[in-house]
């Protein structure tokens, strides 16, 4: 079970002590998550008393909040940091199914058709969450159509993502589903300083592209050689990002966005 923590010494977010509430919280209209939904249909919640529901939660890196199978209590919405969502295979393998970032859901996947959660999640970084429970997401739902059509687009994107990488992971060769996980991690969290601004282990990147570490070390030593990608211990830099599109150009998709 995740532990919520009331209040904490936030040093990892950028937002100054005048953007929170008198409790202490991130005002949601401070929030520069624009892409969340919350904070999208901010008007509408202004006199319902949803946004007071709110719980902040601090995970320091390397911590689980979400445990596969424990009962589904409410959702996650990313308020700053790096998360890693994954789920256990056969004889305990794991298999990423995506990397959230601010403002994105953690937690859907068993929200309102599973009473457990169907996913684990870890912080790769220094975390803030936002937190509302089952109860009060399903009274926001019920009494407000914006947010619930907003819901609604949400899914059909998620499953949409879902379906096209089932696609690629039965159709791609491994070697083109780790160049396509690069050009994801690269679209998704950009670069910093020349190096991709997530910083995987080799068998991170081998569990969501749905192969070996071994498969993985010896794409990126070919990459390497061919002057594709640069690498410093677990970080990597794409030196040539339309090279690399090409070489899954035929198959006009990716595996995420």
């Amino acid at each position: 079970m995740f532990v919520i923590i009331k209040w904490f010494m936030l040093t990892v977010a950028p937002y100054t002590k005048s953007k929170r509430t008198s409790s202490g919280k991130i005002s949601c209209g401070a929030c520069e998550n624009t892409k969340c939904l919350v904070k999208k249909n901010l008007k509408v919640f202004e006199t319902s008393g949803f946004l007071e529901q709110k719980n902040e939660i601090f995970c320091k890196k390397g911590q689980q909040f979400i445990i596969e199978g424990a009962p589904v209590n409410g959702l996650f919405f990313t308020l700053q940091g790096k998360v890693k969502v994954f789920r256990t295979g056969i004889n305990g393998k794991e298999q990423i199914v995506r990397f959230a970032k601010d403002g994105e859901i953690i937690g859907h996947r068993g929200f309102g058709t599973e009473e457990y959660y169907s996913i684990g999640a870890i912080a790769l970084e220094d975390t803030v969450l936002c937190y509302f429970s089952k109860d009060a997401l399903q009274k926001a739902l019920r009494e407000n159509p914006e947010f619930t059509y907003d819901m609604m687009l949400f899914y059909a994107n998620e499953l949409n993502r879902s379906e096209s990488k089932v696609k690629s992971l039965s159709q791609m060769t491994v070697r083109e589903r780790v160049v396509d996980t690069l050009l994801y991690i690269n679209r998704k969290f950009g670069d910093l300083n020349g190096f991709l601004n997530l910083p995987l282990s080799r068998k991170e990147y081998a569990d969501y592209a749905g192969t070996s570490e071994e498969q993985v070390i010896r794409v990126f030593s070919a990459l390497k050689k061919e002057g594709l990608i640069v690498a410093s211990g677990k970080k990597i830099g794409i030196t040539d990002i339309a090279l690399l599109k090409k070489e899954i150009s035929e198959h006009n998709f990716f595996l995420d966005s």
